[in-house]
């Protein structure tokens, strides 16, 4: 007999005001559910520290601002970019930093990371912010040595949760622990090609970025999530449907993997490419002008090294933790795109 388990009334509930910026600035302040978010961003934050410590991976200062993003408009590319004219001159709000994390490691550094904002021009909803937290590192290394460093990251973040002052509040939002509980008695999460996803799936959970390129939906996302147990590596998707520096090998994939958890992807992360040659050749695949990455292949043929990389999402991390359907009732201080911020 399969045994079930039915989750609790929940006894911790957001306030939803996040669309009335005067309403939810004294519900904020009071708020049970606030009060829970700011202490689990704090926990993780402190978490993420002490993690990288015990492996020599060092906290970097970024900026906020970039002349390069990683997520040009192009071939494999599902964000826009955020332009601002600083100082009278053109420049980006931080899509991410990975490209910098790359430069750093360059340093004599075993790795690198940082957890700060990032910007992305998209509307938000229920699943998407264009403004969220960002947990990143860079490694030397290659895919599957980052792909066993974001596993015991999520890991020790799960597990750091259950052994928290925290956790009934977590119990009494989520309606449940049992979530966190079966996935910190993992020691590691299961794959999946994307090619043998697609046989899985069939191709109703499939769309093409462009003709002879599969994307998976969010729906296909969905189903591998529930297929595994509430967790997967989905691997290899075809180069094209991803972006330019994300390394590929010969039969058409390339070497980056995403973590589907919750409502879909919560990490993505990758190898990049070798040397500045295939850096351009890349470029000119997916459509990208290489004149803003011309710094981006000097150093490659200046100072070559493997490295492998990953971006997650703390907002979405968290949502899963505390089964939300919203991403929206994760910040304290809402950052929403055509909406006024009170602070």
């Amino acid at each position: 007999m399969i045994e079930t388990f039915a989750p609790q009334p929940r006894t911790i509930a957001p306030p939803r005001l996040w669309d009335d910026a005067e309403s939810h600035f004294h519900a904020a302040i009071d708020s049970p559910w606030y009060r829970l978010i700011t202490q689990l961003n704090a926990l993780l934050v402190e978490q993420t520290a002490d993690f990288y410590r015990e492996r020599g991976i060092s906290p970097v200062l970024m900026p906020v601002t970039v002349g390069s993003v990683s997520s040009p408009m192009g071939l494999g590319s599902d964000s826009l970019p955020v332009e601002v004219d600083l100082f009278e001159d053109r420049t980006y709000l931080a899509d991410s930093m990975q490209f910098q994390l790359e430069f750093m490691l360059r340093h004599g550094l075993a790795g690198a990371y940082y957890v700060m904002p990032t910007f992305r021009g998209e509307t938000p909803d229920s699943s998407h912010l264009n403004q969220f937290f960002h947990s990143e590192a860079e490694i030397v290394g290659g895919l599957d040595d980052v792909m066993r460093l974001v596993e015991a990251y999520v890991l020790r973040l799960a597990r750091a949760v259950l052994a928290s002052k925290v956790t009934d509040a977590v119990g009494g939002a989520a309606g449940t622990l049992r979530h966190l509980e079966e996935l910190a008695a993992r020691d590691s999460f299961p794959q999946i090609t994307f090619a043998e996803a697609r046989h899985l799936l069939g191709d109703a959970c499939f769309t093409e970025v462009v003709d002879g390129v599969p994307a998976i939906t969010r729906a296909g996302e969905q189903q591998l999530i529930k297929h595994y147990g509430g967790v997967v590596w989905l691997t290899r998707p075809h180069r094209l449907a991803v972006p330019f520096y994300q390394a590929g090998d010969a039969d058409g994939t390339a070497r980056c993997a995403d973590l589907l958890l919750g409502v879909g992807e919560v990490a993505g992360c990758g190898e990049r490419h070798a040397t500045g040659a295939h850096v351009l050749a890349a470029l000119a695949e997916h459509g990208v002008a290489p004149a803003e990455y011309e710094w981006y292949v000097r150093m490659r043929e200046s100072h070559p090294l493997r490295t492998a990389g990953f971006g997650l999402g703390t907002e979405r991390l968290l949502l899963w933790m505390l089964q939300h359907g919203d991403i929206r009732d994760l910040h304290v201080m809402p950052r929403l795109r055509g909406q006024h911020s009170w602070l």
